[in-house]
C-alpha cells in the first residue's frame, strides 16, 4: 500500500503502513495532515480515518502487519527513489544545518498539492478546494466555487418553490406586462399590482406567505446557528471568519452576509436583471482568482466559505 501525505500545501510520499505508523507514533506526523491511498476517494484527515489514534488500520489490511511495533526512527524513506530524509524536509521546511554546512540533496515533491489522487491529473483550486492552516494549526479547505455556485442555485430554487403558488395562481391572468413594469409611473404600477393580487383566492396567497416566512425562518436560524444557508448545508460548506476561521460574528454573518446583501440585490436587480446577475458574476469571477477563494462578499464580511467541520463551531477560547 503507498500512503501519500499532504501539509502545508505540500504533499510528500508514497509511504508504506509501517512508516506512517512509524511516524504517528513518533508524532512526527500530525493528525490534522491530510492522508490518501489507493481506495480512498478524496483526501481526507488524518485523524479521521485513524479516529484520532497514533496507529493506523486499513480496513481489509492484516492486522499482523498494521499491528506490528513500528521502527523508530528520525529520517523517513521515500518509497520511490529509496532515499532518506526528514521529515521537515518532505513537508519543504529548510532541513537542519549539518556540520558540514551543506544543503541537503532535496527529494520530496515540494509542489503545492491540488488535492487530486496523487499521480493523477493535477485538479485545479477551484474545483476541489485548496487548503489553508489557521493560527493553531488546524486546517481547513476552502470551499470548491462550483459548491459555493451550487449552493446559491439550491436556495434560489427553494425561494421559486415557496412563491410557486403565487406564480401558478398569476399564469392564469390576463396581465398587461407593460404596465406591471413600468418604471417611469412606479405609482401606477403598484396600484396594478395591488389589483392583481386582489384578483388572486386568500388561501393561495396565505399558503404562498407561509411558505415563504417558513423558509426565511429556517434559512435565519441555520445562519445564526451554524453560518449555513439550507443551500450550505446541503453541499457541506460553511461560512468562517477570516482570522479564526471560527464561526464570525453574528453582526458579519446575520448583518453583512445577509440582511445587507439582501439590500443591495433587491436594489440592483429593480433597476435591471442584467446588473443583478453582472454582480454575482463579478463575485464569483473574484472568488475563482483568489488563492483564498475571497469575492467581494467574503472582503465585506471578512469572511471565508469552506468545507464545513464541526470544530469551526467550538467557541473561540480567550487567553
Amino acid at each position: 500500500m503507498q500512503i501519500f501525505l499532504a501539509r502545508n500545501n505540500v504533499q510528500a510520499g508514497p509511504y508504506t503502513l509501517n512508516q506512517l505508523n512509524t511516524m504517528l507514533a513518533t508524532d512526527e506526523v500530525s493528525l490534522d495532515d491530510l492522508i490518501w491511498h489507493e481506495g480512498m476517494s478524496q483526501w481526507q484527515r488524518l485523524g479521521d480515518v485513524t479516529r484520532n489514534q497514533r496507529h493506523y488500520t486499513p480496513a481489509g489490511t492484516s492486522e499482523l502487519i498494521s499491528n506490528s511495533t513500528p521502527t523508530v526512527t528520525n529520517d523517513t524513506t521515500n518509497a520511490t527513489t529509496g532515499d532518506r530524509v526528514s521529515l521537515e524536509q518532505l513537508y519543504g521546511k529548510p532541513p537542519k544545518p549539518t556540520a558540514s554546512d551543506t544543503p541537503a540533496k532535496p527529494t520530496a515533491n515540494r509542489n503545492p498539492i491540488s488535492l487530486g489522487k496523487p499521480g493523477s491529473k493535477p485538479a485545479t483550486k477551484s474545483a476541489l478546494g485548496a487548503v489553508i492552516r489557521t493560527a493553531n494549526g488546524q486546517s481547513v479547505v476552502l470551499a470548491p466555487v462550483m459548491s459555493r455556485i451550487l449552493a446559491l442555485a439550491i436556495n434560489g430554487l427553494l425561494y421559486l418553490l415557496s412563491v410557486m403558488p403565487l406564480l401558478l395562481a398569476l399564469t392564469k391572468l390576463d396581465i398587461d406586462m407593460e404596465r406591471f413594469q413600468d418604471f417611469t409611473n412606479f405609482e401606477a404600477a403598484y396600484q396594478y399590482t395591488v389589483t392583481l393580487m386582489q384578483s388572486i383566492p386568500d388561501s393561495t396567497i396565505i399558503m404562498s406567505q407561509a411558505m415563504m416566512f417558513g423558509l426565511f425562518a429556517i434559512q435565519l436560524f441555520l445562519i445564526v446557528m451554524r453560518g449555513q444557508s439550507l443551500g450550505k448545508v446541503i453541499t457541506g460548506i460553511r461560512v468562517v471568519d477570516q482570522t479564526t476561521h471560527k464561526l464570525p460574528s453574528l453582526g458579519s454573518r446575520l448583518g453583512i452576509r445577509t440582511f445587507l446583501l439582501i439590500i443591495i440585490y433587491n436594489l440592483v436587480f429593480s433597476l435591471t436583471n442584467f446588473l443583478g446577475f453582472a454582480l454575482i458574476a463579478l463575485h464569483y469571477f473574484m472568488v475563482s482568482k483568489s488563492p483564498e477563494n475571497i469575492g467581494w462578499h467574503d472582503k465585506l464580511a471578512k469572511t471565508l466559505v469552506v468545507k464545513a467541520d464541526n470544530k469551526q463551531l467550538e467557541k473561540t477560547v480567550k487567553k
